[in-house]
């Protein structure tokens, strides 16, 4: 039997990561990145020094600038792009794909302005196409590397949920499912918010008891978030919820810890910016998180007090006094 061919969009650690594994169990795989010269230098060192450094790129994996030959034929396309480029590249193969390619986002953030799920985003630009997210406590340097890890496909159809299992699932990347989307989705995407506030506690110099504080009322917040959007409350406790939560606020690795980190030290947001190759998905969801905490009337200090960090240029210690005596509640 052939197996399916495969195309990741998008060049970053977490894809380059993907199209590697894949090409270890012989799926052939082609990778795409937006940038010519820099698709050129790869596929010529079979290296990505800016984003997966000191990981070889199999000889097999194709890498290519053309997203037009990129998405041609192909049966599945795993979508590794940034949040807030998504749409872009969504509508740049709109109309080019065949009917029975499988869709999986692999991505980890809600778009600005539309407060959309990157699911909501594919649906909305291409239609109802076959679609899965993958998400999960995957740093990708340590499933490169081969380091134990777990992940959720999840998808309302069971069949290609299980499909995606199927064709990720190795002896070092295990694979659960799930069918709530929703759920899935927004723990990936919010965790990042509560890393920012873990990541502002570590370069203030705090301890374990601030972020296990963190950490627990960051996931009820999430999870309240959740509920009101129609997701179910055990998916936030499971690997795609509290497991993710976990790996991305302790992680050395950890983009969005280390965005708030900075800030706790003092520096100004456009400064880490300038200075950071990889995007930090938590500082725009931070602004989409706020705005849907407002739609549905859910509580959230913790992303609120982020949001206004991030966006209003209030001090670290501010937000610190601020959450630390709001009204007497219970838990």
């Amino acid at each position: 039997m052939n197996k399916p061919r495969i195309a990741v969009l998008g060049d970053g650690g977490w894809g380059t990561t993907l199209a590697v594994l894949l090409s270890a169990k012989g799926y052939p795989v082609t990778l795409w990145g937006a940038f010519k010269n820099y698709a050129k230098q790869m596929s010529k060192t079979r290296l990505n020094p800016k984003f997966l450094p000191g990981v070889k790129i199999p000889r097999d994996i194709q890498i290519t600038d053309k997203i037009r030959d990129a998405v041609a034929d192909k049966e599945v396309l795993v979508l590794a792009v940034p949040s807030q480029y998504t749409r872009g590249v969504l509508r740049k193969i709109k109309g080019k794909f065949a009917k029975k390619t499988v869709f999986l986002s692999v991505t980890k953030g809600i778009e600005t302005g539309s407060n959309k799920r990157i699911s909501e985003i594919i649906h909305a630009t291409l239609g109802p196409v076959k679609l899965a997210v993958l998400s999960g406590p995957t740093i990708a340097q340590e499933v490169a590397k081969g380091i134990p890890t777990t992940a959720v496909a999840a998808s309302h159809d069971s069949r290609i949920r299980k499909f995606i299992q199927d064709v990720f699932s190795t002896e070092r990347f295990r694979v659960y499912t799930n069918a709530d989307v929703v759920g899935v989705e927004l723990g990936g995407s919010l965790k990042n918010v509560i890393a920012i506030a873990c990541g502002v506690s570590d370069g203030l110099g705090f301890g374990t008891n601030t972020k296990a504080a963190i950490l627990a009322r960051g996931l009820a917040e999430i999870s309240r978030l959740g509920k009101a959007m129609g997701a179910k409350l055990e998916t936030f406790s499971g690997i795609s919820g509290l497991g993710d939560l976990v790996t991305t606020c302790i992680s050395r690795q950890s983009r969005n810890r280390f965005v708030g980190e900075q800030i706790g030290r003092g520096k100004s947001l456009k400064q880490i910016r300038r200075h950071m190759q990889m995007v930090a998905e938590g500082v725009s969801t931070a602004k989409s998180a706020y705005a849907l905490s407002l739609r549905y009337k859910v509580e959230m200090p913790i992303t609120k007090e982020v949001y206004r960090l991030l966006y209003l240029n209030k001090s670290p210690l501010r937000v610190v006094r601020d959450l630390m005596t709001r009204k007497s509640k219970e838990e």
